[in-house]
């Protein structure tokens, strides 16, 4: 439970009368302050202050929720009189400049802290209040926001005016105004209810007027309003720490998950194997393939990379790993997108990833959009990426990593990672762990243009190089593991 539904079920216990206990014997009943209430209404009609109203009765089924024998449902009307407001015209500055008379929009409401309010932004004159509809309230008036929102409420702390967007209680009666406060933040869910309107909901000063509120001996109330204003505090406090668990909650699996794969990385997850040799051998396996590969023209000659510097390693490895970068163990390819204004390339035929299609360290199954087969032949072209590649983008969003299970064609923010050794796709699969981590620790003064990664940072990319057999272990542990992590975050 959040700390906004412990206020809403100690109001709702407060106005069933579950809150504090009944003292019949030195409160009286409902029906006795009601006959108080009626009396007050009728000398205000007399002297000409109030019109009389017509009574609404209350059928049993409309009460929603039983209430103690001595109190007494009534409606809002027959507590008070519910005035609405108005706007003096802006155009006239007689009726707006040097004015001494508060003046409530809802806007207002947004910055009222606490139980009461005693201005707005801006105040009107008397010429202004005469002007116009608004109406100069006493202090004690219930002031009730009734659109944009529906809701907002407070106690006038002096005698103030609103806007059209108000439909407030001037009680009849002092002293119950701090009980009815509590009341209708209570009952304002139903309030809602009954709203209409279709640019925006607004409750009507007839249909306000008609809510339905549980009243108790004023003692009682007194009672009430001081047990809910001893309570308030702590479910602030209760608010406060609600919020820091549920953060620590949230957080809590992420950072194990990112704990999990730092391990990883650091060559902590699982323990290293002689028998599996080390990572030089590897380094060499892959530069022997890669020099099949120039030797055959499938990739170009690239150009030697940078002795690693031990100020570059960012943290320590096994002795049977080694740093490598990430352009001496793969070759990458940089996406193109098509001109837009040319209609040809964009059909129906191929897969084409953005950034957006990437399911960060997951699969990409569909995309937004596709391109034509056109554009794998003309100038514009971009090359058919394999189902099974690795995609990682390199601009705006750095280090969003996924898997490709579809053939499809990519954008220039991403690009596509083909490992020179990649038995059983383990190469593929442990970068794909990797990446997201030592992007993060590339070439800052070549990365930082942009948020964006250029070729050079990315060939210069720091990686911890395992022996792939224990490449594979890692993987396999890790998939054992990140599953508990989502566990704990559902």
């Amino acid at each position: 439970m959040n700390a906004q539904d412990l206020k809403n079920s100690i109001l709702q216990l407060a106005i069933q009368g579950k809150l504090v206990e009944q003292k019949e014997e030195e409160e009286g009943t409902a029906e006795e302050l009601y006959a108080q209430i009626q009396e007050e209404r009728k000398r205000l009609i007399e002297e000409g202050h109030i019109r009389k109203k017509k009574a609404m009765e209350i059928a049993d089924e409309e009460t929603p929720f039983e209430i103690p024998p001595n109190w007494k449902w009534l409606r809002v009307s027959e507590l008070g009189e519910v005035i609405g407001g108005g706007t003096p015209k802006t155009s006239v500055s007689e009726y707006w400049k040097d004015g001494d008379i508060s003046w409530l929009t809802p806007a207002d409401m947004k910055n009222v802290k606490g139980k009461y309010v005693s201005s707005g932004s801006r105040s009107i004159t008397k010429e202004g209040l005469q002007s116009s509809s608004a109406r100069l309230m006493p202090k004690g008036a219930i002031v009730y926001s009734s659109r944009a929102p529906i809701g907002y409420i407070a106690i006038a702390k002096n005698e103030l005016s609103t806007n059209q967007g108000f439909k407030s209680l001037v009680p009849l009666i002092e002293g119950i105004n701090e009980y009815m406060y509590f009341c209708l933040i209570s009952r304002t869910s139903e309030i809602q209810s009954r709203a209409s309107g279709t640019t925006f909901k607004e409750i009507s000063g007839t249909e306000f007027g008609k809510t339905l509120v549980p009243l108790p001996p004023i003692k009682e109330q007194k009672r009430i309003v001081a047990k809910v204003e001893e309570l308030m505090p702590l479910v602030e406090k209760y608010g406060d720490a609600h919020t820091a668990v549920t953060d620590l909650n949230e957080q809590f699996p992420v950072e194990m998950e990112k704990s999990i794969l730092q391990y990883a990385i650091q060559g902590k997850l699982v323990e290293q194997r002689p028998e599996e040799g080390i990572a030089e051998e590897l380094y060499a396996q892959i530069q022997e393939q890669k020099q099949e590969l120039i030797e055959n023209g499938k990739i170009k000659k690239p150009k030697k990379l940078t002795e690693i510097t031990e100020e570059e390693i960012p943290f320590g490895i096994p002795d049977s790993w080694m740093w490598s970068r990430l352009g001496d163990i793969v070759s990458f390819d940089i996406g193109k997108t098509p001109p837009r204004s040319e209609g040809k390339f964009w059909g129906n035929d191929f897969w084409w990833v953005s950034i957006a299609d990437m399911v960060d360290r997951g699969y990409i199954k569909e995309t937004k959009e596709k391109v034509s087969a056109l554009t794998l032949d003309e100038k514009f072209k971009n090359y058919l990426v394999p189902k099974g590649t690795l995609l990682m983008s390199f601009k705006l969003t750095i280090g969003k990593i996924s898997i490709l299970e579809v053939d499809a064609v990519h954008n220039e923010a991403i690009i596509s990672i083909y490992p020179f050794v990649n038995e059983d796709y383990i190469t593929r699969d442990y970068l794909f762990r990797v990446l997201p981590f030592m992007s993060i620790y590339g070439d800052a003064k070549s990365a930082i243009k942009g948020n964006t990664l250029n070729k050079t940072s990315l060939n210069n990319l720091l990686i911890p190089l395992p022996p792939i057999e224990e490449q594979k272990r890692i993987v396999e542990r890790i998939e054992e593991l990140l599953p508990y992590t989502k566990q704990l975050i559902k």
